[in-house]
């Protein structure tokens, strides 16, 4: 595995790629409101599109983030956008009967219509494209079982999905390394740093005030509603909305009991020939695979880096030890890659779910959108808008995934201590093909 510093550019940074389009602001002198109608804790993908909804609706709106909007994985994934609900529909039939899969799947397509349907009304400049997404079998076993859902019509929506034979992959994808796969063509990419950059502005256009560098210490209710502690003073609010997913701490304890922290790791390579691009991204596709450690990856949106990404570590958090762990992954699908070095190094938190699905609720005044499972890129902009639509009275019913229960376990408290035998179990599955 390569591991020394030769892995890395002359000008590695350990930070996101998409943060050289898009850098982050810096902190601000401002003075925080006293009352608002509505407080929303977390600016990024869902607090954003919650905040149009209610500041669009005429409610004082104030969003704050413990960090600079966007810190977190709204500018940290991959900008891959699918259809994100990852249970199949028996499995979801199973548990929760028909009508209610249906439901579920159907969400799932509505996440990638809304942000479709987002970025063109609002004229977000973010490199959109609907490029579709390549899905590789790791295993001889796993491409006849994609095979044999492809077959099978989706009741939720027409997927449009074909498979590509091992023999015919080159034509998608510049690798011996998977045994075929599935293409979905509807699914999408984008610039995340832009895409969020372009989400603060319309925020802030419908009257929403945005504040970061502001953690939320504290939460109370009161008779009226709630009073938020802040760094930076405190707001007596009628509503609250909950939106910090994988960041989601002991402020609210109820929903840090239901989701699981989850590292994912990202590298952007150093610039890489036109040639070499084309002949290993042809399509100029997302890619995934069907590993339970699974990788996602793509061409950059000027197609001169691959971004790649995965959850190669458990507690790493040092970009320069994770780097050279994806390096190496990336090599072994692209051995021609071998003398391609890290330009971006960085680390995000995901929040996945003991049922892997998303989840939204409210509960006096308390509303939360969570758990994207790492799809967040699409449904946390729908779910985040289906709950400022909420809290805004302009739409009350939140929809599938506020009517399914939201799980934890006995003694989980929102530390994940069973991931190391779980990551193990699942690397050895991966690699027995199982």
């Amino acid at each position: 595995m390569p591991g020394s510093s030769d892995c890395f550019s002359p000008d590695f940074r350990p930070a996101p790629y998409w943060w050289e389009a898009s850098p982050q602001e810096p902190e601000k002198a401002v003075s925080l409101p006293s009352t608002a109608d509505v407080v929303i804790i977390g600016a990024g993908y869902t607090g954003l599109h919650a905040a149009i909804q209610t500041a669009r609706a005429g409610l004082e709106t104030v969003v704050v983030d413990a960090e600079a909007a966007g810190f977190g994985c709204s500018t940290r994934n991959g900008g891959q956008i699918s259809t994100s609900v990852k249970p199949s529909y028996s499995t979801l039939r199973k548990r929760y009967g028909d009508d209610l899969a249906v439901s579920i799947l159907k969400e799932g397509q509505a996440s990638l219509d809304h942000v479709t349907g987002f970025v063109g009304d609002e004229g977000i400049d973010c490199d959109f494209g609907v490029v579709g997404r390549f899905h590789g079998a790791h295993t001889a076993g796993q491409y006849e079982k994609l095979a044999r859902d492809c077959d099978v019509r989706h009741p939720g929506f027409v997927t449009g999905a074909w498979m590509v034979p091992r023999e015919k992959q080159h034509a998608e994808l510049g690798t011996d390394a998977y045994h075929g796969g599935i293409v979905f063509p509807r699914h999408a990419s984008l610039d995340p740093g832009k895409y969020h950059a372009g989400l603060l502005r319309v925020a802030r256009s419908a009257g929403a005030s945005v504040i970061g560098h502001c953690r939320v210490n504290d939460l109370a209710r009161t008779p009226q509603g709630f009073e938020v502690f802040t760094g930076k003073g405190r707001i007596r609010a009628g509503k609250v909305i909950v939106a910090t997913n994988g960041y989601t701490g002991s402020l609210t304890p109820w929903q840090q009991r239901r989701v699981i922290p989850i590292g994912s790791y990202v590298i952007a390579t150093e610039e890489i020939p036109a040639d070499v691009m084309d002949r290993l991204f042809p399509t100029n596709r997302i890619l995934s695979d069907t590993r339970k450690l699974v990788y996602y990856y793509r061409p950059s949106p000027d197609r001169k880096r691959i971004l790649f990404g995965g959850r190669v570590s458990l507690q790493e958090t040092d970009p320069r030890k994770s780097g050279p762990k994806l390096l190496a992954e990336l090599v072994r699908l692209f051995p021609e890659l071998a003398r391609v070095r890290i330009s971006h190094s960085w680390t995000g938190i995901v929040a996945f779910t003991f049922d892997t699905l998303m989840h939204c609720g409210e509960e006096g005044g308390l509303f939360y959108a969570m758990g994207y499972c790492g799809s967040g890129v699409g449904m946390a902009g729908y779910l985040g808008s289906r709950i400022g639509k909420a809290a805004a009275g302009i739409d009350p019913d939140l929809g599938a995934f506020s009517r399914i229960p939201f799980e934890t376990r006995p003694f989980y408290t929102g530390k994940p201590w069973f991931l190391g035998p779980s990551v193990a179990v699942y690397r050895l599955r991966d690699r027995l093909g199982v």
